[in-house]
């Protein structure tokens, strides 16, 4: 047996997300299906990330135990030959045993895109959020500064949600702005409007936790709340008075970072 690493991008839109559900197609069975098919047997795949119905990856990382043979390049062109067009496998590479997709991971970096513009191009819509209306994104930027740090981050989360604690740490919160053609989609922007790109890097995410800090950047860069009510929200911890949850369109998980040592993010999601 030996422990392979999958590196994985995908259009979420049809999906129910990552984790094999009840009903509807997630990430993890359809992989899991043909990585079964090809091993013969049976094969469970971590995901680095859970990413929810809508949601996409440019970058998830899922890593199995598998007793095939194939060389990386011979796998993935086996496994893209039976996935559905929504789903690529970028690169395969074998590592050391005990390698986790998930336990192993030192940060997960996710983006968030809006089109903020009186029109959206009709093709937007699958991987951004059209906000119509003038946002400040003066105001957005200061605000996500004050997210970077270690924080109880109970103001944005879903409820219902099981785990050991509300703390993470964020590495890096910043909103750009970003050339049309930057988002990577032709045309996504329409005269008069432009890309605002929310990237946030940290060792762990809460369930929905990047679109509702998203949905009160947005606030905030409307002027409905000002981006010292960002901080007072972690001290408060209430959800209900942070803002709105994005819709999941415009999130991304852009990349996963391994370090030398695994960081303590068994517990958090």
């Amino acid at each position: 047996m030996r422990t392979i690493k999958l590196l994985l991008a995908y259009d979420g839109t049809e999906f129910v997300g990552w984790q094999r559900q009840p009903t509807g197609i997630s990430i993890q069975a359809v992989l899991e299906d043909a990585l079964s098919r090809i091993e013969g047997g049976p094969v469970t795949v971590a995901g680095a990330g859970r990413t929810d119905a809508g949601v996409h990856a440019a970058g998830q990382v899922a890593s199995a135990r598998v007793a095939l043979t194939l060389d990386g390049p011979t796998l993935r062109r086996a496994l893209n030959a039976v996935l559905p067009r929504t789903l690529r496998v970028l690169d395969v590479e074998e590592r050391p045993d005990g390698f986790h997709a998930r336990f192993s991971a030192h940060s997960k970096t996710y983006e968030y895109r809006i089109v903020n513009g009186p029109v959206a191009s009709p093709f937007s819509h699958r991987f951004a959020w059209h906000v119509p209306y003038r946002l400040e994104v003066a105001r957005m930027q200061e605000a996500a500064r004050l997210l970077e740090g270690t924080h109880d981050f109970s103001a944005f989360r879903s409820t219902g949600a099981d785990v050991h604690t509300t703390m993470r740490t964020i590495l890096r919160s910043v909103v750009e702005c970003r050339a049309a053609r930057g988002a990577g989609l032709v045309d996504i922007v329409l005269p008069g409007g432009t890309v605002l790109v929310y990237e946030v890097t940290a060792t762990g995410f809460l369930r929905h936790m990047v679109r509702a800090i998203v949905g009160t950047l947005v606030e905030i860069g409307a002027g409905r709340m000002a981006p010292a009510d960002l901080r007072a929200l972690l001290d408060r911890r209430r959800r209900d008075a942070a803002g709105p949850t994005a819709p999941a369109a415009g999130l991304c998980l852009a990349r996963v970072d391994y370090g030398e040592a695994p960081a303590p993010v068994a517990a958090q999601r």
